[in-house]
């Protein structure tokens, strides 16, 4: 099964004709239809709309067709309870998690040399 034939299942499971679901993710209906048509391979940037927009869908199933298709409770809900859980580089809200780094820093900028100072 390829990745059209999954997105193809996302539209029957909600019910939707291809011109709905295009408008719903965000995309022209000639770029939905050329990638159930076997014209074209869907970008990432269409794969990434159809998982924002029906987040239950396990991104890894869409992609590779590995697992299932729903996303279960326990990879849905990030509480503090799941310790295996680890911080990504693109987590919001890590950027100056420490205390001290929360300070501004005072720093002076240099003057540019003069004209005059430059070598010719």
């Amino acid at each position: 099964m390829e990745i059209k034939d999954r997105i193809r299942m996302i539209m029957e499971r909600e019910k939707v004709p291809p011109r709905v679901f295009a408008e719903t993710i965000g995309v022209q209906q000639s770029t939905l239809s050329h990638i159930l048509n076997d014209r074209n391979k869907p970008s990432l940037e269409v794969v990434m709309k159809v998982h924002q927009k029906y987040d239950y869908v396990n991104l890894e199933w869409l992609l590779y067709g590995k697992g299932e298709m729903m996303v279960s409770e326990e990879e849905t809900s990030f509480s503090s309870s799941n310790s295996d859980y680890l911080p990504s580089l693109f987590d919001e809200n890590l950027i100056n998690s420490s205390k001290e780094s929360a300070i501004p820093e005072n720093r002076k900028e240099m003057p540019l040399r003069n004209a005059e100072n430059t070598p010719k």
